[in-house]
């Protein structure tokens, strides 16, 4: 698989050769959802909580008497037929975390990035660099990948302190390094663009 290397004005500067077990993989639509429902219930805080019947203030005494009234037996104020009452069956902190294999996990992503090489949502530049953190140099150096696209996710070996405060008041523009870079992402944004040092890395990483 040779994919292009461009630089900032979307010329081509030469070809890197990128192994077919990563980058030309079939599209495994089951696989790739079944990682990014993963990964968003990892990251759900499970900190809901409600009160049941058990927990919430009132006494415990009995409303009225059983019979002789004409009323429906009633024996506490905290039921959950009453106003600020207990709640039935209502949900209480858990965690909302589980584990995928591995295999799984890299299979899911070598088949998006396959696709999206496929569907031209996927580009490979020199490097990810400005000369001042101002987000004018930014859009002045990058601007031409931004045409076209709402979001768009750059990805390096590790973002730079200049490119990191010059890009991150751009609406939908995210630059992230390679060690945070997860499936959920690479399905979110309309485009992708990678350093040629972190589609290699990437590339030797995923090898099956």
């Amino acid at each position: 698989m040779n994919v292009q290397v461009i630089n900032e004005a979307r010329e081509t500067l030469r070809e890197v050769d990128l192994p077919d077990t990563v980058f030309a993989t079939p599209y495994r639509r089951d696989m790739i959802h079944e990682v990014v429902v993963n990964y968003m219930a990892n990251q759900r805080l499970g900190t809901h909580s409600t009160k049941r019947r058990g927990e919430v203030s009132g006494s415990g005494k009995k409303v009225w008497k059983q019979k002789g009234t004409g009323r429906a037996r009633m024996g506490t104020i905290r039921s959950p037929l009453w106003y600020h009452g207990g709640i039935t069956f209502g949900p209480k902190p858990r965690d909302y975390s589980y584990s995928v294999p591995r295999k799984v996990r890299r299979g899911a992503m070598r088949s998006l990035l396959s696709e999206r090489i496929r569907r031209g949502s996927l580009a490979v530049i020199e490097s990810l660099t400005v000369d001042e953190p101002r987000t004018k140099t930014f859009i002045a150096k990058y601007g031409r990948f931004l045409d076209g696209y709402k979001t768009i996710l750059f990805v390096d070996e590790e973002v730079d302190e200049a490119p990191r405060l010059a890009g991150r008041n751009l609406p939908g523009v995210t630059l992230t390094r390679l060690g945070e870079l997860n499936i959920y992402d690479l399905a979110l944004y309309e485009m992708v663009v990678f350093t040629e040092p972190a589609i290699l890395k990437l590339a030797e990483v995923l090898k099956p």
